[in-house]
């Protein structure tokens, strides 16, 4: 038998002997709700986030949630966080912050083994710089492979963002994140650069780090003139942190407008040697176009 054979042997037999997740567990649900208004939240995001027994959101999400009634309102919470439905159905509505994701995620296993779904709110996509790696980092550490884990995608930033500004993203493009917290800026110059010689559209995000240095090295790069927009805040119109905004400018240019770049919000759309502009009698688009075709060619 090769060694092929015997490695996928192995893999059935381990199958046949596991015994699967405990029947009285609940699910833990890493949910994505795009921007957070609820016009821009899948179907799915939103039954689940109404159906689970615990919901861990941040406050800017929490109010988010509470706009259209996907959770209760603050009225029908208790002080323990206690949340009643009008149907009668009782959620606890957890607190998430930055400094307290590694307990929030031992928490949520504990909540799942004792039969309770719990709905991990992410912004945006969980797996688009969100939480949902943390989730399998965290039951990799804590031996939890009894807690089915299930990923609830979202509409991310990138994608709210281009829909603001036109079609930018109709050819090939990338994500590049401009946080140095977990990896050094060395490494992010090097994607950057690789990046921008092989002409993909860039969509940045974290750009409150370090936004002009990494557009002075997509110019060594690319020509001045290409087109580039900045979008604040993307489908969350004014209950974001400071509100939802487009700019249209170019790379050489990009760097003198850090008043448009307003914190975690922003996001940087770089087009290519191709994107170019449109305009009607509303207002300017971003359009990049796939493979230069002609009408002809749909």
């Amino acid at each position: 038998m090769s060694s092929d054979a015997d490695s996928a042997a192995a893999d059935t037999a381990a199958d046949a002997t596991t015994g699967g997740t405990p029947d009285d567990h609940g699910t833990l649900y890493v949910v994505g709700i795009g921007p957070g208004l609820p016009d821009h939240m899948t179907k799915r995001a939103k039954e689940v986030i109404e159906s689970s027994e615990v919901v861990i959101a941040s406050s800017l999400y929490q109010e988010f949630l509470r706009d259209d009634g996907t959770i209760p309102s603050e009225e029908r919470t208790d002080e323990d966080g206690i949340a009643t439905r009008e149907d009668g159905f009782e959620q606890e509505i957890v607190r998430s912050t930055m400094g307290r994701q590694i307990e929030l995620a031992r928490a949520a296993f504990d909540y799942v083994r004792e039969g309770k779904d719990v709905a991990h709110v992410s912004g945006g996509d969980p797996s688009v710089y969100g939480k949902s790696d943390l989730i399998f980092k965290m039951a990799d550490e804590e031996d939890a492979t009894d807690v089915p884990i299930e990923i609830v995608p979202g509409m991310t930033a990138a994608l709210g963002g281009a829909a603001n500004v036109g079609a930018p993203l109709c050819n090939d493009f990338c994500t590049i994140s401009l946080s140095d917290k977990w990896r050094g800026w060395d490494e992010i110059e090097e994607k950057l650069r690789a990046a921008a010689i092989s002409d993909f559209v860039i969509v940045l995000y974290n750009c409150w780090r370090n936004y002009e240095k990494a557009v002075e090295i997509v110019r060594e790069e690319r020509t001045d003139d290409a087109r580039v927009a900045i979008v604040n805040d993307a489908g969350r119109a004014d209950a974001g942190r400071n509100g939802e905004s487009q700019f249209i400018t170019t790379l050489g240019e990009a760097a003198d407008h850090d008043d448009k770049v307003s914190g975690m919000g922003t996001s940087l759309i770089i087009g290519n040697h191709e994107t170019e502009t449109w305009r009607n009698d509303d207002r300017t688009y971003l359009v990049t176009p796939r493979g230069g075709r002609d009408v002809d060619d749909f």
